[in-house]
């Protein structure tokens, strides 16, 4: 199983939900990308690093990358955060069984909230709803 998640810029969510999924199940293939182009190359925000860190998840090594049209190609399922970014994905899609990839993390197609611009208490609640979520997963995977 291959699963992509993705957010905006590819520094807060996403990589958040790669490092948890890799540190509930290292035998699944997991990436992360954004759909924008803002902070290709770049550490995930240190803020995150740290919220990580304080639950034993180590994501300081990722790079921001964007999505593109490959990862369709490549990934089982794409895990998008919000209505932005599912837009911003199924644009790039071709066909019906790649739409069928695209999922929202959070069920009933709910958004993880941004937390880059807001403090401490938003990146904690973000890990705690996508830690949840990739338990989930996870549970779904196990399933199989």
């Amino acid at each position: 199983m291959k699963i992509l998640f993705v957010c905006l810029g590819n520094i807060c969510r996403s990589p958040l939900a790669e490092g948890i999924l890799r540190h509930i199940n290292p035998d699944i293939t997991v990436d992360s990308a954004g759909t924008s182009n803002y902070h290709i190359g770049s550490p995930p925000d240190i803020r995150m690093i740290e919220t990580a860190q304080s639950y034993g998840i180590d994501i300081s090594n990722l790079k921001a990358r964007q999505f593109t049209a490959e990862d369709f190609n490549i990934f089982n399922k794409i895990f998008i955060m919000d209505d932005e970014n599912y837009r911003n994905v199924v644009t790039l899609c071709d066909n019906v069984n790649n739409l069928k990839k695209v999922h929202y993390i959070l069920s009933n197609q709910n958004n993880v909230p941004d937390p880059y611009f807001g403090g401490k208490d938003g990146f904690i609640e973000v890990y705690e709803m996508l830690y949840k979520a990739c338990q989930s997963i996870n549970n779904e995977i196990k399933q199989r």
